[in-house]
C-alpha cells in the first residue's frame, strides 16, 4: 500500500474544495473521524484513490500546533478494528511532517466490497462535506461490487434463492443489530434490498455467508458448517467418550449451542480462605475458551472442506482445531499479536452484528490474558498447510 508523498499531501491540504481530503484540528471528535473513513472507504465520486484524513490541520489549511505521540497514533489506528465500522477499512496512520507542521496522515483505501457502515449507517462524501447517504446512492454503492474477486461467503449462489433464507429472522434478529435504528425505520425498502445492502443477497441470491447465518438448512449448502464436540474420559481420541455432540444449524445457534456446552463443562474448584471467603478457581476460564472456539469458527475455510470445527474435550487438555491454514498475510510469527488477516470477512462481520466478536484482533490476546490470570499455561498453537489446532491446559 503506497502512501501519497510529502508533495501531494502538501497540496491536498492546501486545497479547501478537495474531496479527497478531510482536516481535523484533533483527535477528539472521533465520531466525525469515523465517518470520514467510512465516507473515503465508500469513495462515492469513484476516484479508486485514497481519501485522507489530516488530524493536526486546521479547516483553512493553517497548523493546529497538534502534539502528537504514540498514544494517539495508536488510538486512531485502532479504528479501524473497534468494530463500529464494517466491513473492515483499509487505512494507515503515520506521522507526517509537511511544512513543518506536525500531522497524522490517515489514508483509507476504497472498499471492493462497499457499502460501508458506522454503527450501521452509510457515509459518503460529497465535495468538501461528509453526510449519510441515501438510499440511492446506497444502492449505487451495493451494485459496484465484483463478484469474481469476493471471498468466499461473499459470492452469490446461483442456485439458492431468498426462500431459501429464513427472512423472519433476518427481520427480527440481524437487521436490529447491523444497521441503526434510525436507518430502520426511515427506510422502507424490501427486505431484498436491505439484504443486498449487507452484502448478504446479490441480484436474488443469497451468499455462501447469508446461507450459513440465515439459512432455513445451512448445512445442506454447507456440509462442514458444524462443529463437533467429544468429551473424553482419558487423555487420548481412543478412550471412552463421555459426551458427544455435533452442533448444527445456523451461524447464531451453533455459537450458542457451544458456548452452553463450554460453561457446562468447566469445573470449578471451590475453596474457603483464611477471611473465611468462598475463592472458585475454574480448571479452564469461560472467556478464553469461548474466544479461542469463536475464532475457530470465523476463520476456517468453508471452501473445498467437508471438516467441520473440532472441539476435543480430554482429561488433561482441550484441542480446538479449525479446517483451513493461516490466511493471507498471518504467519506463524505474527499470528496472535492483535493483526489479523480475513478468509471469511462476512462471516466475521456478521458475528460481530450477532455479539460474538466485540472487537477485531483480539480474541487470542483476550484468551492468553484470561488464561494466564487463571494460572493456566499458555495457549500453544501448532499449524499446517491445512489446519490450526489450538491446545489448553488447566490451571494447576
Amino acid at each position: 500500500m503506497t502512501s501519497y508523498p510529502d508533495d501531494e499531501l502538501l497540496a491536498m491540504m492546501m486545497d479547501l474544495e478537495s474531496d479527497l481530503v478531510e482536516r481535523k484540528r484533533s483527535g477528539a471528535d472521533r465520531s466525525s473521524i469515523r465517518h470520514n473513513i467510512c465516507a473515503f472507504a465508500n469513495d462515492l465520486p469513484r476516484h479508486g484513490r485514497p481519501g485522507v484524513i489530516l488530524v493536526g490541520i486546521e479547516d483553512d489549511g493553517s497548523c493546529a500546533n497538534l502534539s502528537i505521540d504514540d498514544r494517539l497514533l495508536t488510538t486512531l489506528a485502532q479504528m479501524r478494528g473497534d468494530g463500529n465500522i464494517l466491513p473492515l477499512p483499509s487505512i494507515t496512520v503515520q506521522k507526517r511532517r509537511l511544512a513543518g507542521c506536525d500531522v497524522v496522515a490517515i489514508e483509507v483505501q476504497p472498499a471492493q466490497d462497499p457499502p460501508v457502515r458506522h454503527k450501521g449507517v452509510v457515509w459518503v462524501k460529497v465535495g468538501p462535506t461528509t453526510r449519510r447517504a441515501t438510499p440511492d446512492e446506497e444502492r449505487d454503492l451495493s451494485e459496484r461490487r465484483r463478484a469474481g474477486d469476493r471471498p468466499f461467503d461473499l459470492r452469490p449462489v446461483r442456485e439458492a434463492t431468498l426462500d431459501d433464507l429464513d427472512l423472519d429472522y433476518a427481520r427480527s434478529r440481524l437487521l436490529p443489530q447491523a444497521v441503526a435504528p434510525e436507518v430502520l425505520e426511515q427506510n422502507r425498502r424490501p427486505i431484498e434490498q436491505q439484504l443486498q445492502s449487507l452484502r448478504l443477497v446479490v441480484r436474488d441470491h443469497p451468499t455462501w455467508g447469508a446461507l450459513l447465518a440465515l439459512g432455513r438448512d445451512p448445512q445442506a449448502w454447507l456440509p462442514g458448517a458444524s462443529i463437533q464436540f467429544l468429551r473424553i474420559d482419558g487423555v487420548g481420541v481412543t478412550d471412552p467418550i463421555r459426551d458427544q455432540k455435533r452442533l448444527t444449524g445456523r451461524l447464531e445457534d451453533m455459537l450458542r449451542r457451544m458456548e452452553d456446552l463450554i460453561e457446562i463443562n468447566v469445573s470449578v474448584r471451590t475453596r474457603i480462605d483464611e477471611h473465611s471467603r468462598e475463592i472458585r478457581n475454574p480448571d479452564y476460564p469461560v472467556v478464553a475458551l469461548k474466544q479461542l472456539a469463536h475464532n475457530a469458527v470465523m476463520h476456517r475455510a468453508y471452501e473445498g472442506t467437508n471438516a467441520p470445527v473440532q472441539l476435543y474435550w480430554y482429561a488433561d487438555r482441550i484441542e480446538i482445531r479449525s479446517p483451513g491454514g493461516l490466511y493471507g498475510r498471518m504467519n506463524p510469527d505474527n499470528f496472535g499479536g492483535g493483526d489479523t488477516d480475513y478468509r471469511n470477512p462476512l462471516v466475521a462481520e456478521l458475528m460481530h452484528h450477532l455479539g460474538f466478536a466485540q472487537r477485531f484482533g483480539l480474541g487470542i490476546p483476550l484468551s492468553r490474558e484470561a488464561l494466564s490470570e487463571n494460572s493456566n499455561p499458555d495457549p500453544e498453537f501448532r499449524f499446517s498447510p491445512n489446519l490450526v489446532e489450538v491446545i489448553v491446559r488447566p490451571a494447576p
